[in-house]
């Protein structure tokens, strides 16, 4: 494949230039092939295909709110190549054979699919899974994600063991008992609407406790889906002390806030909540200064009859592949506050960094992943024509500039609009 005349970025070569981008044999290539299908990049970026650590694909046993096939679909039009399965399914990912039908399902998939397995078996929080097996298997990380493990000596002893293997442990951290199943921030919204909330404490505090866990272990730690300015302000503290860290955040913490819910009802509600203005313009500064080190969409797929219920019923999550880019074009680089080789650092190179990936990065040799978009196109999001089986968005009927045009993964085109 040969594209022509595109502006390739690409971070992690310090490199922004209009040139021809030569694919051949799913990788990057200096040479370009012969009898090779060309596609005109004028007016066009080049990135390396796009990757996000944290999704929800719901395979198996919750295969009516997304599956593997469907969740990959709408990663591809949304830019990605790779995406990073979360283990919170029916029966949770936390054993080699659970591991074992993800990896065969993904190999006719529309992404990489890079499989995060559960910390603890069943994600009960009470028996380590075997750590070294499922790193055998193709684990990238560990998480027991959609839960905190409320056990302090059983996380310590969890990052002392992944400390030994180099392994991430991605965190979730909101206080059980604070947050109980309440569905919005604690604060004026949660007040005026008469109903429980969740405090940002209930994040602060869990923060707080796994960095002091990862300085104890050495161990590396995620923070995910980072919400609240205190939360930024501690990650800031604890990378300066050289504790080893990093942290991502999604684009509903730097584009909504809490007040999204009177407009948008279940649709905006998700774990961990909305926050406040302050906490968005915080989780906005973090990206700038690089606190937070990538942007994620915790793609959270629910059929349409659950988000109907009212607020307090409905389940927690929004859907995100097919928006994020739009997003962040619109909210960072639109409003001038980022430029385009950075935010396709935190979108691609910097995920890639975080979990030792061979993927964000267009040098020679390397696999040909890549992202085509034009960063100027208008479109309003219509839900209806996602590809993925949920329509759970609070961005419905949003204009956003920045559009895909192609996704190529392995050098083979997954999507094309």
């Amino acid at each position: 494949m040969i594209i022509k005349q595109i502006r390739v970025i690409d971070p992690s070569q310090n490199l922004d230039e209009i040139r021809d981008l030569y694919l051949d044999k799913g990788k990057i290539t200096d040479t370009p092939p012969s009898d090779a299908q060309v596609i005109d990049g004028r007016g066009l970026v080049a990135a390396p295909g796009l990757i996000d650590l944290h999704v929800h694909l719901r395979d198996p046993g919750l295969t009516h709110k997304e599956d593997i096939f469907t969740g990959t679909k709408a990663a591809a039009a949304g830019g990605y190549t790779a995406v990073a399965c979360m283990p919170n399914t029916k029966p949770a990912l936390d054993s080699p054979e659970q591991l074992a039908y993800v990896t065969d399902r993904a190999k006719k998939a529309s992404a990489r699919v890079l499989p995060i397995t559960a910390v603890t078996v069943g994600q009960a929080g009470e028996t380590l899974t075997d750590f070294k097996a499922l790193q055998d298997a193709g684990a990238i990380g560990f998480s027991d994600d959609g839960l905190a493990i409320d056990s302090a000596a059983l996380l310590r002893q969890a990052m002392q063991a992944l400390k030994v293997l180099d392994m991430p442990i991605i965190s979730h951290c909101e206080d059980t008992e604070m947050v109980q199943n309440h569905a919005v921030n604690e604060g004026v919204i949660s007040r005026q609407l008469g109903i429980p909330g969740r405090p940002a404490i209930a994040e602060t505090i869990q923060v707080a406790r796994d960095l002091l866990l990862a300085e104890d272990t050495g161990c590396h730690v995620h923070i995910a889906h980072v919400s609240t300015a205190k939360a930024v302000e501690l990650i800031r503290r604890a990378k300066a002390d050289g504790i080893r860290v990093t942290a991502e955040t999604c684009p509903q913490y730097f584009t909504l806030t809490e007040e999204t819910l009177l407009e948008k009802g279940a649709l905006a509600r998700v774990n961990p909540p909305l926050r406040t203005e302050a906490d968005r313009l915080a989780i906005l500064a973090g990206l700038l200064d690089g606190t937070i080190d990538t942007i994620v969409t915790d793609h959270a797929p629910h059929s349409a009859e659950e988000k109907a219920q009212d607020l307090l019923s409905a389940p927690s999550g929004l859907i995100g592949l097919e928006t994020i880019l739009g997003l962040s074009l619109t909210a960072l680089y639109h409003t001038g506050k980022m430029d385009l080789s950075t935010l396709i650092m935190l979108l691609s190179t910097k995920p890639a960094e975080i979990f030792g990936l061979p993927y964000g990065t267009l040098q020679i040799g390397a696999p040909a992943d890549v992202t085509i978009f034009d960063p100027d196109e208008a479109w309003v999001v219509e839900p209806e024509r996602f590809h993925s089986k949920a329509r759970n968005t609070p961005f419905g009927g949003m204009e956003l500039r920045g559009r895909v045009r192609y996704t190529i993964c392995g050098g083979t085109v997954t999507y094309e609009r």
